[in-house]
């Protein structure tokens, strides 16, 4: 069956960085975007950044400048790199597979983060 799973979150102060890993098995991830999305307490889920089977990219403007995303075909793995994290990136953060109508049918089960001194 198709899976995505997330690794990478943990507990960071103020101004760390993570490396979140999505890793896909039972289908080939290049051929699909692959976008990040977070959802935090009280919160709806929101998405942070995409990148298309062709390489583009998109991300959140609360998240523009301090995450990156990007591919690596080869280990069939999407990373989100969080940098200058603040507490308000809490959340859990999960990584879907979609075709180009925007429709994503593949959901992993999400990472947790936590910025806390």
């Amino acid at each position: 069956q198709e899976k995505l799973v997330e690794s990478g979150g943990g507990l960071v102060q103020p101004g760390g960085s993570l490396r979140l890993s999505c890793a896909a098995s039972g289908f080939i991830l290049d051929d699909y975007s692959i976008g990040w999305f977070r959802q935090a307490p009280g919160k709806e889920r929101e998405l942070v950044a995409t990148i298309t089977s062709g390489g583009s990219t998109y991300y959140a403007d609360s998240v523009k400048g301090r995450f990156t995303i990007s591919r690596d075909n080869a280990k069939n793995t999407v990373y989100l790199q969080v940098n200058s994290l603040q507490p308000e990136d809490t959340a859990v953060y999960y990584c879907a597979a979609g075709g180009s109508g925007g429709n994503w049918v593949y959901w992993g089960q999400g990472t947790q983060v936590t910025v806390s001194s």
